[in-house]
């Protein structure tokens, strides 16, 4: 059977060969042009390019004269702030590798995850993440971007690096495009995360591919709270602002204060926003509730917004379509550096499709349905795991994504992930996050839902509520028709039975309606790794969590757990 190949019918235009050259052309190009500003003293202070381009050839002058040599590792602990960026970027523009680790895990995943990667060195932001170095001493310097409480020989803080300025070029020229530079862990939704090993092609690449698809100029202003240990932010966001010349200004609150974010926004006025959902859905709340937030937000320059991670709903699209302003949406991996294709905002938005390949990059569908890559955004491999390396790569050089999708002529439809669809007894296919993606579309009090079954008669779910919801009163387009917007889990649980049977019957498969749901009163944290650092549900984790939950929906009612919220749908 012929399999048929997608691409982009545009070419990939030249790229830098690393991103030494990148930073030396736009030094050059943009000297006294902002590249990036965060918040002093409660305003931004703009960080100009002939400044950055000192300070890091200044931490490269620092590291070489303590032996830093091509390819030693450096993890970075820290949120997301100048420090971080200027030390990532020196050691990657060098011949180094950056590993950026989740700043809000437990020491002991932390400990885990820096002796799995052999940092030769870690940089840490402050005494809270020091303290989760189970054996400082076993590092060749320890850089840290606060004053910190500790002493040791290898301790150096960062001020003292930049400040001893040097005006050398910088070093890294001569570094191949094939050279790993940037280690980053997956974020891990069905189990331990792997370790990407990425490029300088991998990163420049797919800027070079967003080029051809959108005018991206030293004009444009971002305003980001994406975490720079996740690829969506740490890669795409991030280096589409840098490649292009564009002002790069960091949200102080990270994007977990909507209030704080829209300070801001008045501040920087973006021009284009990179995000999830769940700050669109918060912006659309706000603009329901004044003229001048609405002004505010669809300010005259904001030329695109773009989304991923999940489905953007249909209503918070229709929103900005309606103000002229377009919105892409993506879909990739961090094994893809992570952008593979892209909507076109011109074209109808189908539920679930992702969009065509941007140029450089080829799909195609393996006779199960997973989607397969080719291109020079793919990544080298995993570190140190030749036997998950090996198991993604067909030897033909396509990358096995384990994403299941179809392809039409709007673009790719993303399914599933291949390892979540499980058969029923009968052996028929569910495939749980089509009807997880139906449940919590239309309701705001909806956190996460996880949906079970394999080998069983039947599928059931789990809900985990939005309890701060209880106290909001949500937009009207996040409601189901006939919502009677609870105030606490009693009336959710005589909300939510309605919902269910409206939902289910949204379903074609008869088979694949649920006939029982539980709501627990427990919210998912990234600290108990049931979320992914990057706020997805970590499937293998809460289903081995909530086994007990989960049998419970499968007992007859009289050995059902008393004082539960237990719904039959049929």
């Amino acid at each position: 059977m012929m399999v048929k190949i997608v691409r982009n019918d545009a070419d990939l235009p030249e790229f830098p060969q690393n991103l030494a050259t990148m930073l030396e052309e736009n030094a050059e190009n943009y000297s006294t042009h902002p590249v990036y500003q965060e918040i002093i003293n409660g305003e931004y202070e703009p960080l100009a390019w002939s400044q950055f381009i000192q300070d890091i050839s200044s931490i490269q002058f620092y590291l070489f004269s303590i032996g830093f040599k091509e390819g030693d590792h450096l993890a970075i602990l820290s949120v997301n702030r100048k420090e971080m960026l200027e030390l990532e970027l020196a050691v990657m523009s060098m011949g180094g590798r950056v590993v950026p680790i989740f700043p809000g895990y437990k020491a002991e995943k932390v400990d885990k995850l820096v002796n799995f990667c052999d940092a030769d060195y870690i940089a840490v932001a402050d005494d809270i993440q020091y303290c989760k170095i189970s054996e400082p001493d076993k590092f060749k310097k320890i850089i840290h971007f606060d004053n910190i409480t500790y002493q040791g020989d290898n301790l150096i803080q960062f001020n003292n690096i930049v400040s001893n300025c040097s005006d050398q070029r910088l070093k890294g020229a001569h570094i191949d495009k094939k050279t790993v530079c940037l280690m980053m862990y997956t974020s891990g939704t069905m189990g331990t995360p792997k370790l990407v090993q990425l490029t300088h092609e991998n990163i420049l690449s797919q800027q070079a591919a967003m080029k051809v698809l959108w005018n991206l100029k030293s004009t444009d202003r971002f305003l980001s709270y994406l975490p720079w240990h996740h690829s969506f932010g740490g890669i795409y966001e991030k280096y589409s602002a840098i490649c292009n010349g564009a002002v790069f200004s960091l949200d102080n609150s990270y994007g977990k204060d909507i209030n704080q974010l829209i300070s801001n926004w008045r501040k920087v006025k973006p021009t284009v926003f990179f995000s999830v959902p769940r700050i669109y859905q918060a912006l659309a709340t706000l603009m329901r509730q004044s003229v001048e937030m609405e002004k505010l937000i669809f300010h005259d320059e904001l030329r695109f917004i773009f989304t991923a991670a999940a489905p953007l709903p249909k209503h918070i699209s229709d929103i900005f379509a309606s103000k002229n302003v377009p919105v892409y949406e993506g879909w990739g991996l961090t094994e893809t550096s992570p952008c593979c294709t892209v909507t076109n905002p011109d074209l109808f938005r189908s539920p679930g499709v992702v969009g065509k390949p941007i140029p450089g990059v080829s799909l195609k569908l393996s006779e199960e349905d997973e989607i397969l890559v080719k291109g020079p955004n793919v990544m080298s491999g995993y570190y140190h795991n030749m036997e998950a390396t090996e198991k993604v790569f067909l030897k033909d050089g396509w990358f096995c994504t384990g994403d299941v999708g179809e392809i039409n002529d709007t673009g790719l439809k993303l399914i599933s992930r291949i390892d979540r669809i499980f058969k029923l007894m009968n052996a028929e296919k569910v495939i749980p996050t089509e009807i997880e993606n139906i449940l919590y579309r239309d309701c705001a009090y909806m956190s996460h839902a996880y949906v079970a079954g394999s080998s069983r008669d039947y599928p059931v779910v789990l809900v985990f509520p939005n309890k701060a919801m209880f106290n909001e009163t949500p937009d009207p387009s996040q409601l189901m028709e006939g919502c009677k917007c609870p105030n606490n889990l009693d009336e959710y649980f005589s909300c939510l039975k309605n919902c269910l049977v409206n939902w289910n019957g949204s379903i074609d498969a008869k088979y694949s309606r649920l006939k029982k749901a539980r709501i627990l009163d427990y919210e998912l944290s990234i600290e108990n790794e049931e979320l992914t650092p990057s706020m997805k549900l970590a499937p293998n984790v809460v289903g081995r969590v909530f086994e007990s939950e989960i049998e419970s929906l499968y007992q007859s009612e009289e050995d059902q757990p008393k004082q539960v919220y237990i719904i039959n749908i049929e």
